[in-house]
């Protein structure tokens, strides 16, 4: 499989297959497909494996992409401006926003994931259920906003706001902590609490949420009045 990514702030992920191998997507993430491509959903893993995936944001059917003959192409893309970053699972499983799930080769499993700690999902703003992506190979993730990659050392820790992680490997420490102070807690915009995550590891942030950007657009939305 190779493929390249293209775009701004809207971006598709171009992936070209040859024969006998195969993309998964979740439901609609198919912008365009060549001629000698065949389209296939399917339940993968079963009745339980499907509801997982509906649970944890993607969809409980995967559409299968595999060319007829020859070398075809796929094109996908997430449902709001943003990035598409390509994670390799097979160095080890990562866990995702809910719903961040694009793509991948067909040797990576998409699996439910929760939470550790009641206070991560009840303050760290991803909430009580995640994606996990394990196996091997190539997964497309798309989140809004422009994304930044870190790799945290052994020991080292970085406070992001609410919201604003992507996904990590699983080997980072993901919790929550107090902005601290009065006047932080009332003025700083960031509540009462921050995500806090620890290596050793990798982690991706997003610059903008979706709902972040949602709520910058009610005050030009047409009225009633």
């Amino acid at each position: 499989m190779r493929y390249n990514i293209t775009g701004g702030n809207l971006q598709i992920a171009n992936v070209e297959l040859d024969s006998g191998e195969e993309l998964q997507t979740t439901a609609g993430a198919m912008v365009y497909t060549s001629g000698n491509v065949g389209m296939e959903s399917k339940m993968e893993g079963g009745f339980m494996s499907g509801l997982k995936r509906s649970i944890s944001g993607s969809s409980m059917f995967l559409i299968k992409f595999k060319p007829v003959s020859g070398t075809g192409t796929v094109g996908i893309a997430g449902s709001a401006p943003g990035k598409i970053i390509d994670l390799d699972i097979s160095g080890g499983s990562w866990i995702c926003q809910k719903s961040s799930f694009l793509g991948s080769e067909k040797t990576v499993n998409i699996d439910i994931a929760f939470q550790k700690k009641l206070s991560s999902a009840l303050f760290g703003g991803e909430g009580l259920v995640l994606q996990k992506l394990s196996g091997s190979g190539i997964a497309f993730a798309h989140a809004c906003g422009d994304l930044i990659k870190m790799d945290l050392k052994a020991g080292e820790m970085i406070k992001v706001s609410t919201s604003h992680v992507v996904c990590w490997e699983e080997g980072v420490k993901y919790d929550i902590s107090s902005v601290g102070g009065v006047k932080n807690v009332l003025f700083s915009g960031e509540g009462l609490f921050v995500t806090t995550l620890s290596g050793p590891g990798k982690i991706i942030l997003q610059s903008m949420t979706l709902s972040d950007l949602a709520m910058s657009l009610v005050p030009y939305l047409p009225s009633s009045n």
